[in-house]
């Protein structure tokens, strides 16, 4: 283990320095051919071993205060302090669940492996349907729980968003708490995005984000249609996403006079699939497969409308960083996504907070029925441009996300941290 430094901040970091675990090709979870590496329940159990070990005191020079541990990879860490950590002293802990559906799942045969006594492999601790849940041991054993949306906290205590973990987070719904994400208003930020043909704000958004749409078209080889809605889309192509909804929507959507930009990569169907309806749409349909960052700017600045059909979306980034430039989310309300935009009805429009589309039902009636209801308010522009300037005045930075947090803190160590 060594200790480094936080790059543009200063503060220590403590690095995990085992290169026979950690020194290798490909990513952090799965090799050069896609598959998760077969020992990853000893890289991930080391990683959660070494932050129990901080923080019963492994460096005579610091000790923390609260550890907070994020997704199954740090999931044992709980486990690990609940194990060797006498009830006086303990470090209280946060877990923080960014998706449910990713659970660290390995068979029973690994257990040995990992160092814990033998009667925490029982529906009493880390056993679950089983196997060996690294989520799960998150779950039972950290002192506070949070997720990423309001929404989503109280989803994941049902049968449908629950990953069969349901039970146990009802159990603890006391100690479970929704906190939305943020973005980073530096990065994401229209008035300095260097992307952008001209910045723009909410004062000059009028003038300003045609100029983003048009190079847009450009830059994909769309129709120059001003006057006609432009959706975009930016994300993972997968089922989860809700992809497959549009993909079975999008004849729909181009004979009503709109027009697609799409960049993703994921299900090789849905590739397939939307490489193929931008073949047969040339000019009304546009998709890049893979990531482009700049691209991805230049999507979110001059679309009108962003789609975010998720059929379950823990919080969701895509439709914040819309809000922020102006473009107006298309979203399913589920998760953070049903917290974060409201919904152009009669009296969200009649009183000025309306700031986007949502639809309920997982079908492609219900996601065609939303695109047109956003298609006709797009050729009401005094209405849109009040919905524009409304998105761009919502505040998803950091900032209050962090006072959540420390509101979390405070419960555990009260007098902890300043009010």
């Amino acid at each position: 283990m060594g200790l480094a430094r936080v790059p543009g901040s200063g503060l220590p970091a403590y690095l995990v320095d085992q290169p026979a675990f950690y020194d290798r090709p490909g990513n952090p979870y799965a090799g050069p051919d896609g598959h998760d590496w077969p020992d990853n329940h000893r890289r991930f159990g080391l990683f959660g071993w070494i932050a129990a070990e901080l923080a019963r005191g492994a460096d005579p020079g610091w000790s923390p205060d609260i550890l907070h541990v994020h997704d199954w990879h740090a999931g044992l860490t709980p486990a690990y302090l609940a194990a060797r950590s006498p009830l006086a002293g303990h470090v209280p802990t946060v877990f923080t669940v960014h998706n449910l559906a990713y659970q660290g799942l390995f068979p029973p045969a690994v257990f040995p492996e990992l160092g814990l006594p033998p009667g925490f492999f029982s529906i009493d601790g880390v056993e679950f349907n089983g196997l060996v849940s690294f989520i799960k041991a998150g779950l039972f054993y950290a002192d506070r729980l949070t997720t990423v949306s309001p929404t989503y906290a109280r989803e994941i205590q049902t049968a449908d968003f629950g990953c069969g973990l349901e039970g146990l987070l009802r159990t603890r719904a006391d100690a479970l708490t929704g906190i939305l994400n943020g973005v980073d208003p530096h990065v994401w930020d229209p008035r300095h995005d260097p992307v952008l043909p001209r910045s723009y704000g909410p004062e000059d958004v009028a003038s300003g984000k045609p100029l983003a749409k048009a190079a847009l078209q450009r830059r994909l080889g769309l129709d120059d249609r001003p006057d006609a809605p432009l959706f975009g889309v930016v994300s993972r192509l997968t089922s989860q996403k809700g992809l497959d909804l549009l993909l079975a929507c999008l004849p729909e959507i181009v004979a009503d006079g709109s027009r697609l930009a799409i960049l993703g990569s994921g299900d090789s169907d849905l590739e397939h699939g939307f490489s193929v309806a931008a073949a047969a749409h040339n000019g009304e349909v546009a998709v890049e497969i893979g990531y482009d960052e700049a691209l991805s700017h230049l999507i979110i600045a001059g679309a009108d409308i962003v789609l975010v059909p998720s059929r379950f979306e823990p919080c969701g980034l895509t439709q914040l960083y819309a809000l922020r430039y102006g473009t107006l989310p298309l979203v399913r309300r589920v998760g953070g996504l049903a917290d974060t935009v409201v919904a152009a009805t009669a009296v969200s429009l009649a009183d000025g907070s309306a700031d986007g589309f949502a639809f309920d039902d997982d079908s492609p009636p219900a996601l065609i029925a939303a695109a047109r209801r956003a298609s006709s308010l797009f050729r009401e522009r005094a209405i849109w441009l009040r919905m524009i300037r409304r998105a761009m005045s919502r505040d998803f930075s950091w900032t209050a996300a962090a006072h959540r947090y420390l509101a979390v803190y405070r419960e555990l160590q009260p007098g902890l941290v300043p009010a």
